[in-house]
């Protein structure tokens, strides 16, 4: 994992760091059930730029959250999935989607 050096002071800093960014854990998040190709995760993702697309995806295999895999073929097939690292966010997003469809059902 690669994480900013001045961040190590708090694991809490550290997550947010890694996660930051405003498409992040919406990409993690179409991430959880399967792999994904560049292309879905486009479409599964509303309103990203490709080239957003690409750095964040960048970002979060650089840091070890989701690997990369490249089918060497043509067309070119090109596969992202979570890490052992990017699994151990699963039940994170599950509290998450419960929070929200709860503070949801109690704003309205």
């Amino acid at each position: 994992m690669v994480v900013n050096k001045e961040y190590h002071n708090c694991p809490v800093e550290d997550a947010i760091q890694i996660l930051s960014g405003k498409w992040k854990i919406l990409i993690l998040w179409k991430l959880t059930d399967k792999p994904r190709r560049f292309a879905e995760l486009k479409r599964l993702v509303a309103g990203i730029t490709e080239k957003m697309l690409i750095q964040q995806l960048r970002e979060l295999e650089t840091d070890g959250v989701i690997y990369r895999k490249d089918y060497h073929q043509m067309p070119l097939k090109v596969e992202y999935s979570l890490t052992e690292q990017g699994q151990e966010l699963k039940p994170i997003f599950d509290q998450l989607w419960k929070w929200g469809s709860q503070y949801v059902q109690n704003s309205v």
